[in-house]
């Protein structure tokens, strides 16, 4: 992992579009901001891991209907 100290009004580059900046400070809190381009998702991670979760249940809820209708189309052969 990179560490970087950065102050208010200060930024990073990730490769060449993506532009991360320290908005400002409050105590514990660090507001920052990131310019990305439309095609990068950007999530904070308790939602990102939240939207896998439900991607994997979903994948998991579409495995079951298709093993179901499999067994369907068997039985009626």
């Amino acid at each position: 992992m990179l560490v970087l100290t950065r102050k208010s009004n200060q930024s990073i580059m990730i490769g060449d579009d993506i532009e991360v900046s320290v908005l400002s400070i409050m105590g514990e809190k660090v507001r920052i901001g990131i310019q990305a381009p439309r095609d990068i998702p950007v999530f904070r991670k308790e939602v990102y891991l939240e939207i896998q979760q439900e991607n994997v249940a979903a994948g998991a809820s579409a495995r079951a209907e298709v093993d179901d209708a499999l067994k369907r189309l068997s039985a009626n052969k």
